[in-house]
C-alpha cells in the first residue's frame, strides 16, 4: 500500500510585482492556513515519510511551516520540475518516490489535474476540481511500489480545505 498526500501552496503574495512568480512569497492568510492545515494532517495521522515539493518559494514555505507546526521531519527532495507541472511531469516525479507515504507540494493548475486523474472516484467535496490554495487530498494505492501506479487506480481517502477548517 501507498499513500500520497497531496497539498497545493498556501495563499500567495502578489504584493512585490518585483518578484518572479517563482519567488513569489506566501501572504498572511497563507501563513495563517499553514499551521491549521498541519494540524488537520496530525489529527488525522497523515504523517508523511519523504516529501517531494516544488522549488517555487510560496511551494517552499509551505512545506517549512507544515512541517514545524506539524513537527514532521522527513527527507525532503526539492524539485523544479514540479514549477508549474503538468500532471505527466508530476506523475513522473511521484513515481520516483521511495517511501510508503509522500507528501507532494505543488501548484495549480496541474495539481488539480493530477488528483483528478489519480482517483478511480473524486471525493464528494464542491472544490476537489478546484483545488484551492493550501487543499489536501489523501489518495491510496493499492500496490507494492510507486513506479506501479497510474491515472485511475488512486482511492480518496481524504480532502480538506483551509475554508472547511474555518468553520
Amino acid at each position: 500500500m501507498k499513500r500520497l498526500i497531496l497539498m497545493r501552496h498556501a495563499k500567495s503574495s502578489w504584493d512585490n510585482l518585483r518578484l518572479t512568480d517563482h519567488d513569489r512569497t506566501l501572504n498572511q492568510r497563507g501563513r495563517d492556513d499553514c499551521p491549521m492545515m498541519a494540524a488537520w494532517l496530525v489529527d488525522k495521522g497523515y504523517t508523511p515519510s519523504e516529501v517531494i515539493c516544488s522549488t517555487a518559494t510560496r511551494c517552499m514555505e509551505t512545506w517549512e511551516s507544515v512541517g514545524i507546526a506539524a513537527q514532521f521531519d522527513p527527507p525532503v527532495r526539492y524539485e523544479k520540475s514540479l514549477y508549474h507541472a503538468t500532471a505527466e511531469r508530476l506523475m513522473g516525479q511521484l513515481q520516483k518516490g521511495t517511501t510508503d507515504t509522500v507528501m507532494m507540494l505543488a501548484h495549480n493548475p496541474g495539481i488539480s489535474d493530477f488528483a483528478a486523474r489519480l482517483v478511480k472516484l473524486a471525493p464528494n467535496h464542491p472544490k476537489f476540481m478546484y483545488y484551492p490554495t493550501a487543499a489536501i487530498t489523501v489518495i491510496d494505492f493499492d500496490t507494492p511500489d510507486w513506479q506501479s501506479i497510474g491515472f485511475g487506480r488512486g482511492t480518496a481517502v481524504d480532502f480538506v480545505t483551509p475554508r472547511d477548517l474555518r468553520k
